[in-house]
């Protein structure tokens, strides 16, 4: 069926799991699997991504029994094939972690985002409706404008005004349309070990600099892979459907995140505040992107300095 091999994991006491030959650790509030969940299948759409290979392991820590699915295993834009594919995979829930993420391609190439960000998750939906299945989709906060002053509750209108948040918005209304039983868990500023992301691209620049020159005028809830991941499969238990938001407790900017990293890890380097002007992007950056998590049934994130020691932790990158 095109499954791909699944890594073992171990379990180190009540809420502390490692991958074999890696130094991360994930947190969750569970002491244990559930009986229940045990027995159930879970499908990782996307995961080899940063955030599908993080939801795999602690998932099947937890119980689960995980199948992943990488990019290779079907092709979400054909309704077809991942119809056919997930029946025969005949999962209870399906966490759909795959997107297109490059926020500037999508700006040029809109129909290309669309197809996997909107079309695909409408597919996902579709399928996982017609077996029965629950799915939780994994969503942004780019669907909003960007320009407001408190932080986004779940039922804030929503006005993205790039393609990237566009796009990932259609996704978000075809899973509600299709599937009732879907939970949409928007989150924003990921970092984690096993893709590209700002906390890492700090570390590689302060190596070789005693400056970094880094926007101040954004603000944003960062979130820890290894935070969201456990929230994620404790959610995929429950009952809970709507939108949930699932981001880092707290909020800096970039060149706040650029500061804490740099101190965290002792890199000697200053972080230089500058404008979003500093540098022109092709696609839009809202300058507020402050989430809320106002629902008591979904997992409310830790501070997203816990989350960034976490991950410099992990990485073996933490002085502080």
């Amino acid at each position: 069926m095109g499954f791909s091999q699944q890594r073992g994991v171990q379990r180190l006491g009540p809420n502390f799991i490692v991958r074999p030959n890696k130094g991360a650790l994930d947190r969750s509030d569970d002491d244990g699997p559930d009986a229940a969940a045990s027995r159930r299948r879970m499908i990782v759409v996307g995961a080899t991504g940063m955030l599908g290979h993080r939801v795999a392991d602690v998932a099947r820590v937890h119980g689960w029994d995980v199948v992943e699915a990488p990019r290779v295993a079907f092709d979400i834009t054909d309704l077809g094939s991942t119809t056919v594919w997930l029946e025969k995979a005949s999962p209870a829930v399906v966490v759909n972690c795959a997107a297109y993420t490059n926020v500037d391609a999508a700006e040029e190439d809109e129909a290309a985002a669309l197809r996997v960000n909107g079309e695909g998750a409408g597919n996902l939906a579709k399928a996982t409706a017609a077996l029965g299945a629950r799915i939780i989709h994994v969503s942004t906060d780019y669907v909003f404008r960007g320009d407001a002053t408190e932080p986004y509750a779940e039922d804030a209108p929503v006005d993205p005004q790039g393609a990237y948040g566009r796009t990932k918005l259609v996704g978000e209304q075809l899973v509600a349309e299709h599937n009732p039983d879907h939970l949409i868990c928007r989150t924003s500023w990921l970092f984690g070990e096993g893709g590209g992301n700002f906390v890492d691209t700090m570390l590689r620049l302060a190596a070789d600099r005693d400056e970094v020159s880094v926007v101040a005028d954004q603000q944003g809830c960062p979130t820890w892979t290894g935070h969201l991941a456990p929230a994620i499969v404790a959610a995929a238990a429950t009952d809970a459907r709507g939108i949930a938001h699932l981001c880092g407790s707290g909020r800096t900017t970039w060149h706040g995140l650029a500061q804490e990293t740099f101190a965290l890890a002792d890199t000697g380097t200053t972080a230089l505040p500058v404008t979003t002007d500093a540098f022109p992007r092709p696609a839009p950056r809202p300058a507020w992107s402050v989430m809320a998590s106002t629902r008591p049934d979904v997992p409310a994130l830790p501070a997203w300095q816990d989350g960034l020691r976490g991950h410099l932790l992990a990485a073996n990158r933490l002085k502080a």
